[in-house]
């Protein structure tokens, strides 16, 4: 993983240095996001339920196209990601929600001013946890921490998508590392418990959002070298 993080930067360094515009430009959007899990809880499987979340998602974007079919892009987002779990086999329902501040690094391919492919990696730090717990669809428990030991310090993820002429965008992501700490300890009643020690979580979503590489300005330098041959 650190490998190809570092080819991947090497790649972006020499791009912005050889190219001839060595013009970067911002986009930003907002991100509708359908969210799941893959979960294992002491072997079971089962449990998991969509989850949608419209607000709270910004996405700010630097972005750099030397070519006319290539770009790279990184920047600075604030998400708001989870997922919802049915215990199995039980009136209970947990909700478990978390707001990250994450770094993009990535790829586009395709025509940079109508349809295109990009994928890449993402660097998620977690900074506020929230948990519910509903009982035969009533709230019975709710909290909320700032930087809670309950998730590990960062999130390593991997994204793909696709941004359509009309400025539509649709993108997948999976969260290679696990939601939760599992290593994390609570005292109750004097004993201590290790909640989410066999809870395994990786979280997935698809999202939807609207011009979030689009670039009204766009310079590309093959067209420019070509106009200034043709006067």
């Amino acid at each position: 993983m650190k490998k190809s993080l570092l080819a991947l930067f090497i790649l972006c360094a020499s791009l912005a240095a050889t190219s001839q515009s060595n013009e970067w430009y911002s986009t930003s959007a907002g991100e509708i996001v359908f969210s799941f899990a893959n979960i294992d809880n002491n072997g079971n499987e089962e449990g998991n339920i969509v989850r949608f979340s419209p607000v709270f998602n910004f996405q700010n974007l630097l972005n750099y196209d030397p070519h006319e079919n290539f770009g790279v892009f990184t920047g600075f987002n604030i998400r708001n990601v989870g997922f919802i779990y049915d215990v199995p086999n039980s009136d209970v329902r947990k909700k478990f929600r978390s707001y990250n501040a994450g770094i993009p690094l990535g790829i586009k391919l395709g025509n940079m001013q109508g349809s295109f492919l990009y994928g890449g990696y993402e660097i998620e730090f977690p900074f506020n946890y929230k948990e519910k717990t509903f009982v035969n669809e009533k709230k019975t428990d709710k909290f909320n921490v700032w930087f809670s030991n309950r998730q590990p310090l960062y999130y390593h993820t991997v994204m793909v998508g696709v941004q359509f002429k009309g400025g539509t965008n649709l993108k997948f992501k999976y969260y290679l590392t696990g939601f939760f700490n599992k290593n994390f300890t609570e005292t109750k009643n004097g004993v201590q418990t290790k909640p989410y020690e066999n809870f395994d979580a990786n979280v997935f979503y698809v999202s939807l959002n609207y011009n979030l590489f689009k670039n009204d300005k766009f310079n590309n330098p093959i067209k420019a070298n070509q106009a200034s041959e043709v006067y």
